[in-house]
């Protein structure tokens, strides 16, 4: 059998070598063509080499395993490829996260956010109210975006429990995998003077909203709704703060990826009256218009820290003191926010306790605390001010 094979081999061989010949003999020659010689001995061993690498084609033992082993390095390579500035949102969500409830929750929850953007830019504002529709009814926009909120959240089927801070009780949105807690319209207060306003979510695996902290948070975005429309994600799996650019044709583009938050000359104090009986921030105060730091604030928390991630630098404060206590809520806003900044880059300090935002346990929806937000030399200049001393960022 070995002897027929091999003469077979033999034969092709001779055939493909009177077919090189006729394809380079010249035109007017080839009726004449001599006979082709019988292959070289070098081009029969390179065949029959070839035909023993590839003996198991014929016994189909190996052919598949290989198939298989190609397919999986090629999906392998497919999740490990990182985000470019550029993807739309649905082609970042494929390679920020391998969780197909996740990536429908993100995408759902995009779609809130492209039609508040939309209500707010259109919001008729007269007196103390600005209102847009929301199918029959005329609503104050905090109101119109807490109402399209839970109905993304609804719909989207992967969402247990849903808590805004409108209402701060958790709702039974009918679904499972998440729980999200979420401030629809932070700055409704300012929408009339048209300054910039954002939505804030954090998005937690389960079905807990208590008894929780904000690192075991998968996700967080942030809205922002200037003269430009930006969304901001942060996921637990992979390091950056992601921005996306509501594009015309109204799609989400990948604009900017924020690693690192290095220290410069920019600040914005909340809570200024608290100077009056918190010394500690007074001093603090003293000290940034002492180093000339430029002022920016406009009293809208998302404006105020989504600047810190774009110039990639500055620090955020809203302190308490005796007469003026804390506002700002943990579930729905420093926690959040939290993930953001820090996976930018930057730090945080929370509660009073010389703790990261991330890390104070979460053990009231209405739980409220001051905050700053910033680079790891700017939190660390806070806490030594307030403090006295910043152990957390003390190094050997």
């Amino acid at each position: 059998a070995l002897g027929t094979f091999r003469t077979v081999l033999i034969k092709m061989a001779t055939s493909f070598a009177r077919k090189m010949a006729n394809a380079t003999a010249p035109r007017q020659q080839r009726s004449a063509a001599p006979k082709a010689a019988a292959p070289s001995r070098a081009i029969v061993q390179q065949v029959l080499a070839s035909a023993k690498a590839s003996s198991s084609a014929f016994t189909g033992t190996a052919v598949a395993p290989r198939r298989a082993a190609a397919s999986l390095r090629s999906r392998r390579a497919a999740v490990s490829v990182q985000a470019k500035i550029g993807d739309t949102l649905s082609e970042f969500l494929v390679t920020a996260t391998a969780d197909p409830k996740l990536r429908q929750l993100v995408s759902s929850l995009s779609e809130s956010i492209r039609t508040i953007a939309y209500k707010v830019r259109t919001a008729s504002c007269a007196g103390t109210a600005c209102l847009n529709s929301f199918g029959d009814e005329q609503l104050a926009v905090d109101m119109l975006a807490d109402k399209l909120l839970f109905e993304a959240l609804r719909y989207s089927h992967v969402v247990k429990y849903a808590c805004s801070e409108e209402v701060p009780e958790p709702v039974d949105m009918g679904g499972s995998g998440f729980s999200v807690a979420f401030d629809p319209l932070d700055g409704s207060s300012i929408v009339d003077t048209n300054f910039a306003v954002g939505t804030i979510l954090g998005i937690w695996p389960g079905d807990k909203l208590i008894g929780i902290t904000g690192r075991e948070q998968v996700c967080a975005m942030m809205g922002v709704y200037g003269p430009r429309t930006v969304l901001c994600i942060a996921f637990k799996e992979i390091g950056g703060c992601h921005d996306f650019l509501l594009m015309d044709d109204g799609k989400w583009m990948h604009v900017k990826e924020t690693t690192e938050i290095g220290e410069g000359k920019l600040f914005a104090p909340g809570n200024m009256r608290a100077c009056f009986d918190n010394p500690a921030y007074e001093r603090l105060v003293n000290f940034y218009l002492g180093e000339r730091y430029t002022l920016r604030y406009t009293g809208g928390m998302v404006p105020d820290v989504y600047q810190i991630l774009v110039k990639e630098k500055g620090v955020f404060t809203n302190v308490t003191s005796p007469s003026t206590k804390a506002k700002l809520r943990i579930l729905f806003e420093v926690a959040p926010i939290g993930l953001l900044v820090e996976k930018a880059g930057g730090a945080s300090s929370a509660d009073g306790k010389q703790l990261s935002a991330l890390d104070v346990p979460i053990t009231a929806y209405d739980q409220r605390t001051q905050i700053c937000y910033g680079s790891v030399g700017e939190v660390r200049r806070f806490e030594e001010y307030l403090f006295g001393s910043a152990p957390r960022f003390e190094t050997a």
